[in-house]
């Protein structure tokens, strides 16, 4: 799937420019808000479709665009937003300083401003390592490996913001040759290094610390298993996608993607590399060679698997582990399938970090894989928009002032918004905020995590009234169709608690305004919903123009949304009022 990344980031072959440009003046960024683009009411106004501003020389007021596989951590009054090397027609790459992982800064989660990223070019050790460890397996060193610059994760770790970054060696493991050339072998592996920084805006402040661990194989020299097709990938745990956390003293580094599933690593809390690369008199002896003749041997060294989605299949479509605590849970957000349009997320729970994860029907995702339930995002479409594809790989954090969780991701627009064929090559980061929602109507305290069907626009958190419900709204089941996106249907909630679509009886409603929850029942089945008060980014309204012609513009508004589940259902429900 990564190597389906790094085709996805270049669509739109007519659009990409070579790194030519060289910046001069470049500081500090100091600017706050991005000016102009918030309304009166403090919904920002800018354009999800940001091809006008797509260029380079625009870069300090994308706020949100051309970010991809975000991670966010609070540090110094400010939210700093890191992530995977992406934009529209590789505007990044014309970048002099700070050219890979760039990032974004904010102090509001809504208006966002650039940060230049801690590289500009591949660390030396990790050529070093890829040689060294291809001179162990009698191949001869790539002299120019060809790089990506994937989906960092940033903490505050002892007053300073710490990163685990991935970077992957895009050259045939037999030949070294370079992505897309095939020589019959399998693509040449991953490395997660990690550096850190007390002054995160500043390119030049990051200290890189090296190594920490790489892609490593349970079928030892086997490196041509690419024959073998997709299902039987050379490397058993793919060195990409960190996440990190720090329970209970314990410091945990969690990695993966596609091939087997994801790897739970445990850290030198004071060095950040894994814990077992020390010897009994703390000495650094390293992992050994990346690759074993069993998978139990392997995971011995390079982690233990938490969660697969196929137990024995490699190319299983899962990847982006996100671990969070919450109360007396463990919850291990990941992303599924393929990142251009069918890009979605789901959850497990553990009561350990070293699992079992459970889904929310109760299968044990550690010990039998499977798809898993449930869905957090889809790719999705509102009436009178285009909607979005592609919104997974998220980070979950807190909000500083509040301590309420919120949920990021990139979206996609769909191929050919505004005529435009490569629309889908177009990254907004979305920022929502999550809520904790009942399993079903008959365990109320059996809390999952959803996520609200509009994005963040820093309004003012107040309760939903009573009063509030009765109204139309646009619902949509959430439901797993692959490259589809869920449409929403008009239904009426009357104040006599029914609901209708189209005239006919299609249900009731019930709400407990103490605890925000919506019951709805339809078809002999009652789903609870957390509701919220939330912006409509997708309403407009029509304004006649001076020559008399009549135009549809944006009219973000406050409205009321909801996000629930059933137990039951393999599908989540979201809902916003629109009348």
């Amino acid at each position: 799937m990564k190597l389906e990344k790094y085709f996805v980031l270049f669509l739109g072959s007519a659009l990409l420019f070579a790194a030519c440009s060289k910046e001069t003046g470049i500081g500090i960024p100091t600017q706050e808000d991005y000016k102009g683009k918030t309304s009166e009411n403090g919904i920002p106004t800018y354009a999800d479709d940001y091809v006008d501003i797509s260029s380079w020389s625009n870069h300090m007021n994308w706020n949100l665009a051309n970010m991809h596989d975000p991670s966010v951590a609070y540090y110094n009054g400010y939210y700093y937003m890191f992530g995977t090397d992406a934009s529209y027609g590789n505007e990044h790459e014309k970048a002099s300083i700070g050219r890979h992982f760039q990032g974004k800064r904010s102090k509001d989660l809504v208006n966002w401003t650039h940060v230049y990223g801690p590289f500009n070019d591949a660390p030396t050790w990790v050529k070093d390592s890829l040689n060294s460890i291809r001179g162990r397996m009698d191949l001869e060193p790539i002299d120019n490996p060809v790089y990506g610059y994937w989906a960092p994760v940033i903490r505050v770790v002892d007053g300073k913001v710490r990163m685990y970054y991935s970077i992957v060696v895009l050259n045939r493991i037999k030949t070294g040759v370079a992505e897309p050339a095939m020589d019959g072998s399998w693509t040449e592996r991953a490395f997660i290094g990690m550096c850190e920084t007390s002054t995160p805006e500043d390119p030049d402040s990051w200290e890189d610390k090296g190594f920490v661990v790489c892609s490593s194989s349970d079928r030892g020299f086997d490196y041509n298993t690419i024959n073998d097709g997709y299902g039987q990938a050379y490397f058993y745990y793919n060195a990409i996608d960190p996440a990190y956390i720090v329970d209970n003293g314990r410091h945990w580094l969690i990695y993966g993607s596609w091939h087997s599933g994801f790897a739970l690593l445990e850290l030198n809390p004071q060095t950040g590399k894994p814990l077992n690369a020390y010897d009994a008199q703390g000495n650094y002896v390293g992992l050994g060679d990346p690759w074993s003749d069993s998978a139990d041997e392997l995971s011995t060294r390079y982690g233990k698997r938490i969660a697969t989605r196929h137990k024995t299949y490699r190319w299983q479509g899962s990847e982006a582990p996100e671990i969070v605590k919450n109360g007396n849970y463990y919850y291990l957000f990941m992303a599924y399938d393929g990142l251009d349009v069918p890009y979605n997320t789901r959850v497990l729970r553990a009561s350990s970090i070293e699992g079992p994860y459970y889904d929310i029907t109760g299968r044990n995702n550690t010990q039998d894989g499977g798809d898993s339930y449930p869905i957090v995002t889809h790719p999705y479409k509102f009436a009178g928009s285009d909607g979005w594809v592609g919104i997974a790989h998220c980070c979950i954090f807190q909000q500083e002032e509040t301590g309420d969780w919120f949920y990021a991701s990139q979206g996609r627009l769909p191929a050919g918004v505004n005529g435009n064929a490569s629309s889908n090559a177009l990254m907004m980061g979305h920022v929502r905020r999550i809520v904790w929602a009942p399993s079903s109507a008959d365990n109320l305290d059996d809390l999952w995590p959803l996520v609200l069907p509009e994005r963040y626009a820093g309004l003012e958190k107040k309760a939903v009234t009573a009063s509030e419900i009765p109204g139309t709204y646009e619902i949509i089941n959430l439901e797993y169709k692959l490259s589809v996106q869920d449409e929403s249907e008009e239904f009426v909630f009357a104040a006599d608690g029914t609901v209708t679509k189209g005239g006919e009886a299609a249900g009731t409603w019930s709400f407990d305004e103490s605890k925000q929850f919506l019951t709805v029942t339809h078809d002999g089945l009652s789903v609870v919903s957390v509701v919220a008060h939330e912006a409509d980014w997708e309403r407009t309204k029509e304004v006649t123009a001076e020559d008399g012609t009549v135009q549809t513009v944006m009219d973000r508004q406050e409205t009321v949304v909801f996000a629930g589940t059933h137990k039951n259902l393999k599908a989540t429900v979201w809902g916003k009022k629109i009348k």
